[in-house]
């Protein structure tokens, strides 16, 4: 018997260390730096917690379950996740990227990566037909769907046709759906990657990354990787995130409830101009999301008619709290031009559309009504 994702959410299928823990319902934290041998070669499984802790281990296993992956990597975080991926690459290689991305994966793209000789090309991948900027350097592509912040969604069962024979990685950054709603490895993805700090956790109390594959030669290169370069999420760490795990199911299903009942209400408002929510029919990637997840999600992106009112909501918000980051039981509200795409280079926050008059919403799990309140009165304040 096959468990749906809400279960698994909260069950392992095949769950072994639960009687290895004494039958715990929570998993233990196991904090400890290593652990002793019973003799010479001999090994209870573990030996040093940079390499496997037996609660990071549960997590992975958890989240691999949930991404219907062979194996899932606990990093410090997701940029440590995606560093550890580019770490797959050498000199000269050249990597496709989308061109609308989190604005620390810009960083670390343009100023860490290709200053070790990885060359990217960056590419519209919801719009723009791949194949001519495949070269023989061409070793990946990565991209998001949705993006952040502008929501672009990609056909990601289309691509895997175009990279598969040509054996190129296809790498997708699945953060704002979480695996609840959509499984990038059976639509053709390679590796995917997790901001574990969001969704994964969902309580805003602990930073963390995920690699999550399907081959078992990828499995043993990022571990090789992982083991080497070091950045292991630690026991209470992945405590925190296997808890949050839990209740992954019940928080997306609500969060998405509140982000229709939001971008139906911003759609209204004469001040909007435009709003990003791939779960509105007349947004271009509506037909390929109802294929390929099963949600849309709750991150909402829209543009107001001045800087000036931009502002002047984020300042006049109350409930809704101004910070970055996103997928937390609160809803959270992000000015990308000076929070998350500061570093991204003017000309290409231009081109993607990410302007002085663009806001983020981080649907939480508030009440909606609630949150429709404090939108009106930050509206007209």
């Amino acid at each position: 018997m096959e468990y749906q994702n809400a279960t698994k959410c909260i069950h392992l299928q095949n769950n072994e260390n639960v009687e290895k823990a004494f039958g715990a319902v929570s998993f233990p934290i196991y904090q400890t730096a290593t652990f002793a041998h019973r003799g010479v070669g001999e090994s209870t499984g573990y030996d040093y917690s940079r390499m496997q802790n037996p609660t990071r281990e549960q997590l992975e296993k958890t989240v691999a379950a949930l991404e219907k992956g062979i194996d899932a990597i606990g990093f410090t975080s997701g940029m440590a996740a995606i560093s550890a991926v580019m770490e797959l690459f050498a000199p000269g290689d050249h990597v496709v990227i989308d061109a609308d991305l989190y604005g620390g994966s810009v960083r670390l793209f343009q100023n860490i990566a290709a200053k070790n000789g990885i060359v990217f090309s960056r590419v519209d991948l919801s719009r723009e037909e791949i194949s001519s900027y495949i070269t023989e350097q061409t070793k990946a592509v990565f991209l998001e769907t949705p993006t952040n912040p502008m929501m672009h969604v990609t056909d990601l069962k289309k691509l895997g046709e175009i990279t598969k024979p040509r054996k190129i990685l296809l790498i997708v950054d699945n953060t704002f759906l979480s695996p609840y709603f959509q499984n990038p490895l059976e639509l053709g993805a390679d590796i995917v990657i997790h901001s574990g700090t969001k969704y994964l956790n969902g309580h805003n109390d602990a930073i963390a990354g995920f690699t999550v594959v399907k081959d078992e030669e990828l499995k043993e290169k990022l571990r090789y990787i992982f083991k080497t370069v070091g950045s292991c999420l630690s026991p209470f760490d992945s405590w925190l995130t296997l808890r949050g795990i839990k209740t992954l199911a019940v928080r997306m299903e609500k969060a998405q409830e509140n982000a229709f009942l939001i971008a139906g209400w911003l759609k209204e408002q004469g001040q909007v101009t435009k709003v990003f929510y791939p779960g509105l029919p007349e947004h271009p990637g509506y037909d390929i999301m109802k294929k390929q997840s099963r949600g849309y999600g709750a991150m909402i992106s829209f543009e107001v008619e001045s800087p000036e009112l931009a502002k002047r909501i984020l300042n006049k918000v109350r409930l809704l709290q101004f910070a970055e980051s996103l997928g937390g039981v609160e809803t959270l509200i992000t000015y990308p031009i000076m929070q998350t795409h500061a570093d991204v280079p003017k000309d290409e926050l231009a081109e993607n559309g990410i302007t002085d008059r663009l806001l983020r919403i981080s649907v939480g799990i508030e009440d909606g009504r609630d949150l429709l309140k404090d939108l009106q009165q930050a509206f007209n304040s």
